[in-house]
């Protein structure tokens, strides 16, 4: 099962396979909270995001390549919600609310041609409630990991999804996966990283505590800014906006776990959390512990399968 399993939800991507970019749209519309952990981030109306902002709920999360420049995207799916009659009303007009964050991938392809609101519009227009594809497609289709030792040892990367069902609800994640470091299976080998000039993985975590690299950037290293993990969990139980920042922060540790090193000052990682029940109750704490420790579950698959489904690797 994929992110589409959780009732309610839609995915659609849309790709310049060219000039290697694309985006991600996951519609709803949903209760919804984040979760940043990355200091490199690029993003759009996350303050909608939390408990306190007047707005109960938002209509789409988008997810997308082409840095900053990206962000026009989500603009493009905004008109798209509109027409549809999606959005907060504000009595002259609805209002779609449409938060985003982007992955840095200009240097990949063709820097010049990023993701706009014709590719937003496109994104909704392929959105469905089908598995969700997965690999080198929508927002992923720039993505690499690996990237210590410049874009010459990266390795591909794309989006990875996963669902399962716990405590009577489904949980599921998808994943946008342009780390700077290694993604590693659950027993601790590199699924796919840092390579070498002999072709082996250089471990990017050793690299580092060794103290073989000394903090250059551009072709030989990684730069600020250029390296992300983007990732979204979905459920169907009726959790609060409160409980749902607590559910985007537990499944925060699924990318934790299977990439090394993370969170770092050249990522810019957010997770998403987001319930579509129309009803709001208050879980018990160990009801809300084992959705947490689903989701992150679902997070470490999708976080997995984005590196195996973009080389084509069995999965």
């Amino acid at each position: 099962m994929t992110l589409t399993a959780v009732p309610g939800v839609r995915v659609g991507h849309a790709s310049d396979l060219e000039a290697r970019t694309g985006c991600t749209v996951i519609i709803g519309p949903f209760r919804a909270a984040c979760d940043v952990r990355g200091l490199a981030t690029g993003t759009r109306e996350l303050d909608a995001l939390s408990p306190h902002h007047l707005v109960p709920a938002v209509d789409a999360i988008v997810l997308t390549g082409g840095s900053a420049f990206g962000l026009d995207a989500a603009g493009g799916v905004a008109a798209w919600l509109e027409e549809r009659g999606f959005g907060f009303p504000t009595g002259a007009a609805r209002v779609p609310i449409v938060p985003a964050a982007v992955i840095y991938d200009l240097g990949v392809g063709r820097a010049d041609r990023r993701p706009d609101a014709a590719m937003g519009r496109a994104a909704c227009d392929a959105a469905s409630d089908a598995p969700v594809a997965e690999g080198a497609i929508g927002a992923g289709t720039g993505a690499t990991v690996g990237k210590i030792l410049g874009p010459d040892g990266a390795s591909p990367s794309g989006v990875g999804s996963w669902a399962l069902r716990s405590n009577g609800f489904v949980v599921g994640a998808l994943a946008v996966v342009n780390a700077v470091g290694d993604v590693r299976a659950a027993d601790g080998r590199i699924l796919a990283g840092a390579r070498g000039p002999d072709g082996a993985f250089v471990d990017t975590s050793r690299y580092l505590r060794d103290g073989t690299f000394h903090g250059g950037f551009g072709s030989s290293g990684p730069v600020p800014g250029t390296n992300t993990t983007l990732a979204v969990v979905a459920t169907d139980a009726p959790l609060t906006r409160t409980a749902l920042e607590m559910l985007a922060r537990m499944a925060a540790t699924g990318v934790s776990r299977r990439i090394t090193p993370v969170h770092t000052p050249f990522d810019g990682d957010v997770t998403f959390a987001a319930s579509t029940a129309s009803e709001i109750q208050e879980l018990s704490p160990a009801t809300l512990l084992a959705l947490g420790a689903a989701a992150a579950h679902a997070v470490e698959v999708a976080v997995e399968r984005a590196v195996l489904t973009a080389a084509g690797a069995p999965v």
